[in-house]
């Protein structure tokens, strides 16, 4: 199992910046792919950001520019900085991972969630 702790949302004026951040543990081989959702009230849940373990990163075109996904091998952790924030910004904000496990398995895993709020 992975477990998945989040930390870094709250409240930023429009414009602002803010930096979430994954912390992955448990017991696992490899995390492989890193991302960001992000479920806003009364929308579907949309991915973010993603950073493969190659390193090759991909955004969703509203955050192009403006959100930078990151990671920190040695400490399971990934983060997303998000710049220039935006009331449509606001969300819940969620770090998903898939991982392989000692026994070859591969499954995913989702965070608790964190609320980023943007105010005008």
């Amino acid at each position: 199992q992975v477990q998945l702790v989040e930390s870094g949302g709250g409240l930023v004026q429009a414009g602002g910046s803010l930096r979430l951040s994954c912390a992955a543990s448990g017991s696992f081989v490899s995390i492989n792919t890193w991302d960001w959702y992000r479920q806003a009230p009364g929308k579907q849940r949309e991915l973010v950001a993603t950073i493969s373990s190659g390193g090759s990163t991909h955004y969703a075109d509203s955050v192009k520019g403006r959100f930078a996904i990151s990671r920190d091998n040695a400490k399971n952790t990934w983060y997303l900085h998000m710049n220039s924030l935006k009331p449509d910004n606001t969300a819940v904000y969620c770090c998903r991972c898939t991982a392989t496990h000692y026994d070859y398995r591969r499954s995913t895993y989702w965070g608790q969630g964190t609320q980023v709020t943007v105010s005008s």
